[in-house]
């Protein structure tokens, strides 16, 4: 058992020595002084787990010793203790913050229970879910080498979520990241046997795929009575959705959170002009071709966004009144919040919001991203805190406030890579990790997806002999010229484009405003 250190500072500290001995013989160091200077001093010498402190001491009092020591480490957890119940030192100490609040006379076992709730809470409760997860540990393993449906697995990727979030970075979450290699591999022969079939069988049970979403989850929401504002995070994860979902669902209601799969690849250029057009890629190539940008074109990928979704709202539902925005940077989003109260006229409005996609790119390219974001939940941290102080929570906040419906979803996820995969193409090959489209692809075929036949996945091609390889699990794909370099510039990273849960198993999350009429 781990050895806490206690200062305890009390003028009577001599007749506490009975409480001192019962916290000794229990396994916490209890250093006594008996005056404010004295504490300060200690506290400044020493790292104290916990400060036990009384609060009618003679010269110093305990409310301003706490506020010395406060200064000196904000962090540290400090317990008032006093004779007096009144109301008014209660609200002066809670409101300098401490970690609890004692009555005397004291009895052994309520300074034991203090110190367990702010010392033993997190050990306890790390212990019991870890204990859970190993329980859960096996069941997982046996669900995912079953032959499971596409609703099945997503059911599997959430609960894998579930216990991410809940190990974050305990002893067990190695356990979980091999689990969840283990899925993503089991994950990958089920999108490998099913995915074509998917695209071309019109009477299989399949998914909700990208190009299906606006004509069968956000057209049929659109009515007369109220607006409906549907949102797009790019790269929003579904352990993303969940660190955000408090915030949101304290102003709205949850009326339902859903799924669906994004296509392949997973990339803006095509799930979410798939999203906006109605359209698998090869349909818009056909069919927008003044629209559509092929991989061999130099300007972005998705400009066109608008004028996708215009045309297929004009097939689908002529005469909607509608807008739309992307939001790029602090200053669009700020602008947004501030005129929000003009789009509550129109029956649809459009928000993709991209920081998320940036983030993920800063993190491969900066360093000082990677250093605040090392791991999974430092980076989903990250995503928190941009949430709690973006304009998007802003505007969601005036949103609230009046009738509408909220549609919150993302065109796909990302994945952090780990393990290379050697290929070779020409300098014609596109720069994406997760997936290589060329005409002169070099790899082993072992461990990737691969499409000889692009018109198969309702893929367009380049060229006559174009191929389109997806990287699957956690690989990503480096050329050996300058291999190790490539290697570790991009180990670590978080990347999509290609085949696993995370980046194709995408929420999708219908709220509804509060106290107003439904």
């Amino acid at each position: 058992m781990q050895r806490y250190n206690i200062l305890w500072a009390d003028d009577e500290i001599e007749l506490l020595k009975p409480h001192i001995l019962f916290l000794n013989n229990k396994g916490y160091e209890v250093d006594p002084v008996t005056s404010g200077p004295e504490a300060i001093e200690a506290a400044e010498e020493n790292n104290y787990d916990v400060i036990f402190l009384d609060e009618n001491m003679p010269g110093m009092t305990g409310l301003e010793t706490l506020t010395h020591i406060k200064s000196i480490n904000p962090e540290i957890p400090v317990v008032m203790i006093t004779k007096s119940e009144e109301e008014h030192l209660m609200e002066e100490a809670i409101g300098s913050k401490i970690a609890d609040y004692l009555i005397k006379p004291l009895n052994p076992n309520q300074l034991l229970l203090s110190v367990k709730k702010l010392l033993d809470n997190k050990r306890l409760v790390s212990e019991k879910t870890n204990m859970n997860y190993q329980q859960e540990f096996r069941n997982l393993s046996m669900a995912f080498n079953d032959e499971l449906d596409y609703d099945e697995w997503a059911d599997i990727y959430k609960k894998l979520v579930y216990w991410d979030l809940e190990l974050g970075q305990s002893e067990m979450a190695e356990v979980l990241d091999m689990q969840i290699s283990e899925a993503n591999l089991n994950f990958s022969k089920f999108i490998h046997e099913n995915y074509e079939s998917w695209l071309n069988d019109p009477d299989i049970d399949r998914p909700l795929l990208s190009h299906e979403l606006m004509k069968k989850k956000i057209i049929p929401e659109i009515n007369d009575n109220r607006p409906l504002f549907f949102i797009v995070i790019d790269n929003l994860r579904y352990d993303q959705w969940k660190i955000i979902q408090n915030p949101i669902t304290n102003m709205f209601n949850l009326e339902k959170e859903e799924s669906y799969y994004s296509i392949l690849p997973t990339t803006t250029a095509y799930a979410r002009n798939a999203i906006f057009s109605g359209m698998l890629p090869l349909e818009m190539e056909k069919y927008h071709p003044d629209i559509w940008v092929g991989e061999d074109e130099e300007k972005g990928k998705n400009l066109y966004e608008e004028d996708f979704l215009a045309r297929q709202l004009k097939r689908l539902r002529p005469n909607t009144k509608f807008s739309y925005n992307k939001i790029k940077n602090l200053g669009q989003g700020k602008n947004l919040a501030d005129t929000i109260q003009n789009y509550l006229s129109n029956d649809l409005n459009v928000i993709v919001y991209n920081f998320v996609d940036m983030l993920s790119h800063a993190r491969t390219e900066m360093e000082v991203i990677r250093e605040l974001a090392p791991d999974e939940p430092a980076y989903r941290s990250l995503t928190r805190s941009w949430f709690s102080h973006s304009p998007l929570i802003d505007i969601l906040r005036k949103l609230s406030e009046k009738n509408v419906k909220i549609v919150i979803t993302t065109d796909h996820g990302t994945v952090r890579v780990k393990k290379p995969f050697k290929i070779i193409g020409d300098r014609n090959t596109n720069t994406n990790l997760r997936y290589k489209v060329g005409k002169n692809l070099a790899f082993d075929d072992n461990k990737v997806f691969v499409c000889r036949t692009p018109e198969k996945l309702h893929l367009p091609k380049i060229n006559v002999s174009s191929t389109y390889v997806f990287a699957v699990e956690d690989y990503f794909f480096a050329y050996p010229n300058n291999y190790n370099h490539y290697v570790k510039y991009y180990n670590d990273t978080f990347q999509h484009g290609g085949l696993s849960m995370e980046e194709m198993i995408i929420p999708i999350i219908s709220l509804n405003s509060k106290n107003v009429p439904k």
